[in-house]
């Protein structure tokens, strides 16, 4: 489940922290950007850059213009959620809510990519392509078909019901290929809308080093 990929060692900013007590945290976790709350709702991440542009370590973190206030999935949604919209906005992390649209707590892109790398079809190279369609129109074969045309196969595959639109299917592809770019024209030119795209590269050992690894390669 999604909620259990909640770091706990991410701590959220509250409105009345300094800058300075930011960029210490940030400096000890290795992120760029911090997620900033204010009665248990989500404000937006206080990013590295503003603290620096802005020159004043004394500011508190609610003076501060706020990025990526979009950035969470609620707990009930899928983890490529989580990854898609830290990659959307550059963050190495993406927040979570309840549905009454209360912080719990951020997931991290390397543990999203730990639990990735679980799968036998993960664990080869290549990259992951996420597909929404409507349910009249899906058709594994004529996919692998499309995909196989650019010298391509799938590895793997999963399917599962749009939570918010139960008439459509979203499709998590693993492709043997690290470069979608034909596949996904291919895919587009035949009408499958892709919502999300994951380059994947060679696992490395150091759990920082495949975090910057992801982010440097992750295209979605």
């Amino acid at each position: 489940m999604t909620i259990d990929l909640i770091n706990d060692m991410i701590p959220p900013l509250k409105v009345t922290d300094d800058a300075a007590k930011a960029l210490v945290w940030m400096e000890e976790l290795r992120l760029h950007a911090l997620p900033v709350i204010k009665d248990k709702k989500f404000l937006g991440f206080l990013t590295e850059d503003m603290i620096i542009d802005q020159n004043n370590v004394d500011a508190k973190a609610g003076d501060f213009m706020l990025k990526g206030e979009d950035c969470f999935i609620f707990d009930y949604q899928h983890t490529y959620e989580a990854v898609k919209k830290a990659t959307d906005f550059d963050f190495e992390c993406a927040v979570v809510l309840n549905e009454e649209e209360e912080y719990l707590g951020v997931i991290v892109l390397s543990d999203a990519l730990s639990i990735f790398s679980q799968s036998a079809s993960i664990q080869s190279e290549g990259g992951v392509i996420v597909l929404s369609m409507n349910q009249a129109d899906y058709s594994l074969s004529e996919i692998s078909r499309l995909i196989e045309s650019n010298e391509a196969q799938v590895m793997g595959s999963s399917l599962n019901i749009e939570k918010n639109e139960p008439t459509k299917f979203r499709l998590t592809l693993k492709i043997n290929k690290v470069d979608l770019t034909h596949i996904i024209a291919t895919l587009e030119r035949f009408g499958f809308k892709v919502i999300a795209k994951y380059q994947e590269v060679k696992t490395v050992s150091n759990e920082k080093e495949r975090l910057d690894m992801l982010m440097r390669y992750l295209d979605a």
